[in-house]
């Protein structure tokens, strides 16, 4: 079925919104949603779309987006600050993996140049599906969590590397790569040098790529700064667009990648004052486009070679992620992870990533790669992606099986009133709530992803599960159904509200206090039907604030009975303010109203206590 751009683009957004969410309930991600639709619409399945320039179209501007997004994210003052685990562990991952990869095929047979391309895209990971999962479980402030994030950050940084040097490995003459392996006497031997030097090119990106960062510091914060003065908002994304394209344009202009020069129009624009502005307008667009290179993906598996030789994919998915999971494994153990996170991180990474489909693209231009190998390629990563998920179901099964079972065999949960506690997530705000419980002899139940923490603390006597906070048949086995209180303490905000949903539904009879990022996660909590919900910085600033004071002359007294008050009008007025969120005029009326009212109060206090002090 062809038609118009319009009626692909409609084809594109209708599969996106049935097949997506239906992945995602199933626990699988969007990532995988979007390769299915993108499977189903493709020439392979339904062929709503088979036009093969339709699909390189599609492909080529998710590439280019994509490309820029993650250029975005890179700050360079950033990855200065994590260089350690970025060197330590993300160069050790990519260069091991690279290298044990490539000796792989070289050995069965391929040439030596096209081996280590096979190596360089292999030891990527894929950042979609991993830090969603990361994000999902509330595991990016965990060991496993940073070290994955830095593994992770370290690829995308290598990947400018990876592309800069195919054009050294390429053949000369744009000669195939199978002719030259198999015009040497031993199958992997150099061939004979001819056209233009792949050291040159691979030099010029690293040329512009310099350039275009210079000319960025001094030519684009002036630019930007003159349009923050305009004050014409859509004129930042317009402007980001234009450097994008631009770069585009140039690369191509010296026969390079257009990808290549949004990556570096997006670490051009991670340095500028301006960027937190850049990514709020681009952010509704951002799991879109990054959608729309995977269903392009999806579109691309060539399942006619997949049904031809099914035993050798097979054969490779299954090499792939065993060599990428020891190597991981023995990575993580070095670096003194415990047993559990060390094999949670290893299943995080195991998988193919986005940028082997990039990297193959970039090395059929560059004559580094044969058509049947990135073809093969590019079906084994986009079935590893798939395993990620199933692996984790698998491994979630195996801990909360030895876990929760160990846990349910010291005894019933306690059928005393008034003294049953269930604390959902054991990171920092969890663990206090806990450590305040004890003292009092209540020793809380708890339910947390973090296997080897679970563990430690099991051993000090505390009842934990393994799993996930938002699983009502785990925490029914945890005892919720008679527990009188639950403490909601993760720090994922839509996962929270729907949680406290979910626990007002099944478990009515207990009190809920949830833990809450912001006043807007305020709002939502109060609407889920939370009993209580504190802010989690609400009392660090109260506390900053009452210092202040106090270095201002204030006795000790009054600057507690100033904070106990202004946090009581603060809960009044948050009350006050739920039902008129939504309308922007009258929630700055409601604040500046609810400002007055407690600046008289406190001042009509302070004239009570001058007059207290008198007497």
């Amino acid at each position: 079925m062809e038609g118009s751009l319009l009626q692909s683009v409609f084809i594109f957004l209708a599969f996106a919104c049935l097949i997506v969410p239906v992945s995602k309930w199933a626990g699988l991600g969007p990532v995988i949603g979007y390769l299915v639709a993108g499977v189903l619409i493709g020439p392979f399945a339904l062929g709503f779309i088979s036009d093969p320039t339709t699909i390189l179209h599609f492909s080529e501007f998710g590439v280019v987006m994509m490309l820029f997004l993650i250029g975005m994210e890179l700050q360079p003052r950033e990855l200065w600050k994590m260089k350690g685990q970025l060197l330590g562990l993300g160069a050790t991952q990519v260069f091991v993996t690279t290298f044990a990869i490539a000796a792989c095929v070289y050995v069965m047979g391929k040439y030596w140049g096209e081996a280590i391309v096979i190596g360089m895209a292999l030891a990527l990971s894929s950042t979609a599906i991993a830090i969603q999962i990361m994000q999902d479980r509330g595991m990016m402030t965990t060991e496993v969590g940073k070290s994955g994030f830095s593994v992770l950050l370290f690829q995308d940084v290598a990947v400018i590397a990876m592309i800069a040097i195919l054009p050294a490995l390429a053949l000369p003459g744009g000669e195939s790569v199978t002719d030259a392996a198999h015009g040497t006497s031993s199958g992997h031997g150099p061939a004979e040098s001819h056209g233009p030097s792949g050291w040159l090119l691979g030099l010029s990106i690293f040329g512009v790529f310099g350039g275009m960062i210079l000319s960025g510091r001094l030519l684009l914060r002036p630019l930007f700064k003159f349009i923050a003065r305009m004050g014409v908002r859509e004129t930042f994304t317009a402007m980001a667009l234009l450097l994008v394209v631009g770069s585009a344009l140039l690369m191509q202009w010296l026969g390079l990648s257009a990808a290549l020069g949004a990556f570096i129009a997006g670490v051009v624009l991670a340095d500028s004052d301006y960027r937190h502005q850049l990514e709020r307008d681009i952010e509704p667009f951002k799991a879109l486009l990054l959608g729309l290179f995977f269903m392009s993906v999806g579109m691309s598996i060539d399942f006619a070679t997949l049904m031809q030789n099914p035993t050798t994919i097979f054969a490779l998915l299954t090499g792939l992620i065993g060599i990428k999971f020891l190597i991981l494994i023995v990575i993580a153990r070095t670096a003194k992870m415990e047993k559990l996170s060390a094999s949670l991180f290893a299943i995080l990474l195991s998988q193919g990533g986005e940028f082997a489909f990039v990297l193959s693209q970039f090395a059929l231009s560059a004559h580094a790669m044969t058509q049947e190998t990135a073809t093969i390629m590019n079906a084994v990563v986009a079935l590893s992606m798939a395993t990620t998920p199933l692996l984790l179901l698998l491994f979630d099964k195996i801990v909360a099986k030895r876990i929760n079972t160990a846990t349910l065999k010291t005894g019933p949960v306690p059928q005393d009133e008034g003294n049953n506690v269930l604390v959902l997530g054991f990171g920092r705000v969890g663990q206090m709530a806990a450590r305040l419980l004890g003292t009092q002899d209540i020793s809380a139940t708890l339910i947390d992803y973090d296997g080897d923490h679970i563990e430690l603390t099991a051993k000090f006597g505390s009842r934990v599960f393994y799993g996930d906070a938002s699983d009502m048949d785990l925490l029914r086995t945890a005892g919720a159904d008679h527990m009188n209180i639950i403490v909601v303490a993760i720090d994922n905000v839509d996962k929270t509200t729907r949680i406290v949903k979910d626990i007002k539904s099944e478990f009515p009879k207990a009190k809920v206090i949830a833990r809450a990022r912001n006043r807007n996660h305020m709002y939502d909590l109060l609407d889920a039907g939370v009993d209580f919900a504190e802010r989690e910085t609400l009392r660090g600033g109260l506390a900053l604030g009452r210092e202040a004071l106090r270095y201002l002359g204030m006795t000790d007294e009054r600057s507690e009975q100033v904070a106990r008050e202004f946090l009581s009008h603060d809960f009044a007025s948050i009350k006050e303010s739920m039902e008129m969120r939504e309308d922007e005029e009258a929630l700055i009326a409601h604040s500046h109203k609810a400002r007055d009212t407690i600046k008289q109060a406190l001042q009509s206090d302070a004239r009570h206590w001058g007059n207290t002090e008198e007497t």
